[in-house]
Formats: C-alpha cells, structure tokens, sequence
C-alpha cells in the first residue's frame, strides 16, 4: 500500500482544523491502494491550534511541524514537503475553501502516470467580483511577463509526485514561488475542474491588497522572467522620443516667434519622466532584493519542534 501524504500550511485555524481532518479521513478511508499521513506546518498559531492537533494526533496521522516564528506561506509549505515521506503529496489550505473529496480523483490521474495534478477553480464561493476580476489580471501578467504558463485559476491546491517534488525541493531559490515551481519542472501534468467553497470559520488571511498576495505576484513575475526589466529600455526609448518631439516643438514655437510655453510644460515634462525613472528603478530594486536575499545565505525558515504520530 502507497503512502500520500498531505500537507498543510497554517496559521490560527482552530475553527477548521477539526472538520478538515475529518473530511480528509472520510475522503481516503475507503482507498485500498494508499493510506496518508497528515503533515500540519504551524506557522506560530497563537490560538488553540496545536491543541486541537494534539487531540486529534490520538486518532488520526497527524505530524505537527512547529514553526519558531511566522515564516509565511511558501517557507510552510516547503517545510511540510521535507519532511513528507510519501510516493506523492498533496497540498492544500485549511480554511475548507479547497474539498478533500477531490483527492481521489488527483490520486486516480497519478496512477494514470501524471506527476503533476492541478485543480482549476471554475468558481470561488464567497470572494467578491472586485477580488475576482484582479486576480484573473494577475494570472494573466504573470503569464505575459514570465517563462512559465501558469493556468489562469490554479491555485495553491494540487498532487505532486515524489519524483517531481524531489526537483522542487532540490532548487535553490531563497524565495520560492511554490506555485509556479510545479509547473517549472515540467513532466506529465493534469488539471482537474472544481468549485471553491466559501471559507469555514474565521476570517481570510489573505486579504487581496496584504502583503501575502502582492507578494505572491511579484514573485511569480520576477523568479520566471528577466521581461520587466526589459520594460525599463522599452521607457527608455518611448521617453527620448517623447523628448525629441518636445525638442522639435520647442525650435518650432522658437523660430515662428510664437511664445513658448512656461511653467507648465516644464513641470508635466519633469513628472512624465521622473515617473518612468522611477518605475524603472522600483523594478531593479526587486531583482536586486531578491540577489540580496539569495547572497546571505540564510536559512529559508527556522522549525522549533515537530510533534511526529505514533
């Protein structure tokens, strides 16, 4: 019998986590080909959480990995994959808004030879039109800007096989873009169609303008494409010729002897290409950010303790 094992990032979730233990067991119990294990990150919770965990460690394969600090997301997740021993690992967020009962359908596409299963969000219960529209734009820069083809409404939620996960994890990236990995290390690769719930209890930990989700963006931008910095040369050049044209209507008012224009023209001019300056300069800030943060060399998230099944 294979092991899966699934793995969960998470943070704060004491009203969830019960039900979705629960939901998963009740979504595996009955495959005679595989048994899992459950790998819970703690990214220092400070409600009842662990509690919770510990409770339900009595009758469910659960590993709690305890985080020092809140890390975030993407380190989480790649903690809980390290430590994941199984033939293929499934991850997915814990506020219910992503069915277990879709695992049997992901383990069946990886038994039909796929390494990589993704879930395609058809609809999101519960999330505004507003969060909807930009975060289909998202999708869509990021695949305009980099060198992956990410699908539009693919999530966090997907089955990676161990082979493909070995790559995954053998990148040296201090800030991973999880998501887009999957599909960077290419191999056979299927996509499932699902609706996505409303959230369970509590309140999103990821509203769409917080640091998680901007982040996230930039990240899936700039760890694929050096494409925004062409964008700066492109400004370069569309600014010297706006420069050239103001240059050539000044000469002209000049040698009409019409009066040439004051203030103004001189402060829109000032700000049009103090603009492009720095937007470009933004975009090197962050590819040289994220050189800074790979030259430093530290560790991508610090584990406090792990509180391992039986």
């Amino acid at each position: 019998m294979k092991l899966l094992s699934v793995v969960f990032s998470f943070r704060n979730e004491e009203g969830n986590i019960q039900k979705l233990v629960e939901r998963v067991h009740g979504s595996l119990k009955n495959s005679s080909n595989w048994k899992y294990e459950l790998i819970f990150v703690n990214d220092d919770s400070t409600d009842k959480s662990e509690d919770i965990l510990l409770k339900l460690q009595k009758d469910y394969p659960i590993k709690i990995i305890n985080m020092s600090r809140n890390f975030g997301v993407d380190p989480c997740v790649l903690a809980g994959f390290r430590h994941a021993t199984g033939e293929a690992v499934v991850y997915l967020h814990t506020d219910l808004q992503d069915p277990p009962e879709l695992i049997p359908d992901m383990l069946k596409k990886y038994e039909e030879g796929f390494d990589v299963v993704h879930t395609i969000r058809t609809k999101r219960k519960g999330e505004g039109k507003f969060r909807m529209f930009v975060t289909k734009i998202a999708y869509y820069l990021i695949n305009i800007l980099s060198d992956i083809n990410l699908p539009i409404e693919a999530g966090d939620y997907k089955l990676i096989s161990k082979k493909a996960l070995e790559k995954i994890l053998n990148q040296k990236e201090f800030r991973p873009y999880v998501r887009g990995l999957s599909v960077w290390v290419g191999f056979k690769q299927a996509y499932l169609n699902y609706e996505r719930q409303a959230r369970g209890a509590g309140e999103s930990k990821m509203p769409l303008l917080s640091a998680g989700p901007i982040t996230d963006f930039i990240n899936g931008i700039t760890s694929y494409s050096l494409k925004p910095l062409y964008i700066g040369i492109f400004f370069g050049f569309f600014s010297i010729f706006v420069s050239v044209i103001l240059i050539i209507y000044a000469l002209f008012l000049k040698f009409n002897d019409l009066a040439i224009p004051g203030a103004t023209s001189i402060i829109i001019a000032i700000s049009f290409f103090s603009g492009i300056l720095l937007f470009t300069l933004g975009i090197m800030g962050i590819y040289l950010a994220r050189i800074f943060e790979q030259t430093k060399g530290r560790d991508q998230y610090v584990i406090k303790e792990i509180k391992d099944y039986k």
